[in-house]
């Protein structure tokens, strides 16, 4: 029989490698993770985290430490050449249970993250190793890191856009690196009070102003053709560029000139070698997507890997055919901002201004804009789902769940999912105090051991004797599409989205979906309220 060292072995401790780290070891998987660097990052690199990221966080168990780390809820000012505000952008709903769009330090963010793994005995953290070959075979890997040969079921590339890993694969990242350069400078404090991003568009010298927690600030300035690097970096040139937005004696914690990239690798799978977060794509920066690309890419990886590692089901060709299409629309609204963030004349600058006031002058286009409805929805067409039959507008089968403030019967409040726990969830929308039982009964261990929970209306307390239950604080099971699925059964994944749902009366609809992504290792048992 074949000696493993670990499950999983995770190359590079970055913002994916760390959160993939964490939820394999949640789930109870054995992870080895090198990282060629002594430790983690010590000066910024990406400075925004968004709702769907916090909440892979709080599925971490972290989001206790990272919350109070963060400028949290911000908006955008957009600006033409003319000093004018034609645009902003001012997203208020909570729909994930965090804000949208939040200020952050990942150096911060990385060690909060490091530190989580010490909670593990199934954690073996190796820095100051470089991973420097691998081969496969039908049953692992084995692969060279440092000076030991390690031996792994599954690899696991998060070492980012110079990845060893995808080169030693024979990958290609397909797509565009782009001619123009910016400087980016990162001030240890700003007097700059503004909460809000501010975006320049200036043909002249479009730049972005980002907010950070605790007084810090992230300016980015676009390069002309024939600015040298080395020059635009020399602290006079720096303060000159800050001097127009009144940072100019502001203390400098950091320049330096990035070119950037829109790029996808054409496999994110090979084997048992997978590619995760930067290793398998690149976005540009105008949306704020690119770290939070690599943490989705990480909870829509760990529940597979612990399914195939644990119980034999291979469901990790999903992974790319989930994420890929998501990874890519994001990828194109990133360019199409740019655009905008970039005309290039004052007459483009003066147009698209003008455009976006004739919009603002419409209601509907407004609230489109204002609440970020135009940023790519998580919705998976393919992969690991049991459509329900519902036309495709309508349905949740596919669909990151939302997640309400909550409220049980003893009168503990919370989000949702801190309910669902880290599994596979069977969530009962409904106000009848008998449904859980009756489902539990009707299932029995065709459920495996998802935990089961009933959220009911808002209108209705929770009943005793129907596991766990909750009342939704927020009103969303009753509007839009979650307003046709009352009295319906949904099967939800461990990264919280929809893989199928049923009536409460045709239950035997879950039975594809329950042999497919449950194993049937126990009777389905019903869990005590939550104290």
């Amino acid at each position: 029989m074949t000696r493993f060292d670990a499950d999983v072995l995770v190359v590079g401790a970055g913002p994916t490698g760390l959160a993939l780290t964490n939820l394999l070891a949640l789930a109870g998987l054995s992870v080895t993770l090198v990282e060629r660097n002594a430790g983690t990052v010590d000066e910024p690199r990406a400075v925004s985290i968004d709702d769907e990221s916090l909440r892979t966080i709080q599925a971490m168990g972290l989001i206790d430490q990272v919350l109070p780390t963060l400028a949290r809820g911000y908006g955008s000012r957009y600006v033409d050449p003319d000093g004018r505000c034609f645009a902003t952008i001012a997203p208020a709903a909570r729909d994930y249970g965090y804000d949208k769009r939040n200020g952050f330090e990942q150096p911060l963010l990385e060690t909060t993250m490091r530190l989580g793994l010490d909670r593990f005995a199934n954690v073996e953290q190796r820095f100051s190793t470089e991973l420097t070959s691998f081969l496969q075979d039908g049953e692992g890997v084995s692969a060279v890191a440092g000076d030991r040969m390690i031996r792994a079921r599954y690899l696991v590339g998060c070492d980012g856009a110079r990845s060893t890993v995808r080169k030693q694969l024979g990958v290609v990242l397909d797509g565009s690196t782009y001619a123009e350069r910016w400087l980016i400078v990162d001030l240890m404090a700003t007097t700059n009070r503004l909460r809000h991003t501010e975006v320049f568009c200036n043909p002249e010298r479009p730049c972005i102003s980002l907010p950070g927690p605790g007084g810090i600030r992230r300016y980015e300035f676009m390069l002309q053709p024939g600015e040298d690097d080395a020059a635009v970096t020399e602290e006079d040139f720096v303060r000159r560029l800050l001097e127009r937005y009144g940072d100019g004696s502001s203390p400098i914690r950091r320049r330096r000139v990035y070119t950037f990239h829109a790029r996808l690798a054409e496999h994110w799978r090979v084997g048992r070698v997978l590619l995760a977060g930067d290793a398998a794509h690149l976005t540009p920066p105008f949306a704020g997507q690119g770290m939070n690309s690599g943490i989705r890419d990480a909870h829509n990886l760990a529940w597979k890997l612990a399914l195939a590692v644990r119980h034999g089901r291979d469901l990790l060709d999903t992974f790319q055919q989930e994420r890929a299409p998501h990874v890519a629309a994001m990828i194109d609204l990133a360019l199409t901002l740019g655009r905008i963030m970039m005309p290039r004349s004052r007459w483009r600058a003066k147009a698209v201004s003008r455009g976006f006031r004739i919009l603002g002058m419409v209601p509907a286009a407004k609230r489109y804009l204002a609440e970020m409805r135009y940023k790519p929805k998580p919705r998976f067409q393919a992969g690991a789902l049991w459509p329900d039959g519902k036309p495709d507008s309508l349905s949740i089968v596919g669909r990151l769940f939302l997640q309400p403030d909550v409220e049980g019967l003893d009168g503990w409040r919370g989000r949702l999912d801190d309910l669902l726990g880290s599994g596979m969830t069977l969530l009962i929308l409904s106000d009848r105090p008998a449904a859980a039982r009756r489902i539990a009964q009707v299932l029995g261990d065709r459920a495996g051991n998802c935990a089961m929970v009933t959220l009911t209306s808002d209108a209705i307390n929770p009943a005793f004797g129907t596991g766990k239950t909750a009342r939704d604080l927020s009103g969303a099971i009753g509007r839009g599409r979650l307003a046709a699925y009352r009295d319906h059964v949904l099967l939800i994944r461990p990264d919280r989205y929809v893989a199928a749902t049923a009536p409460l009366e045709y239950l035997e609809l879950l039975g594809p979906a329950l042999s497919g992504l449950v194993p049937q290792t126990a009777p389905l048992m019903l869990e005590q309220e939550k104290t």
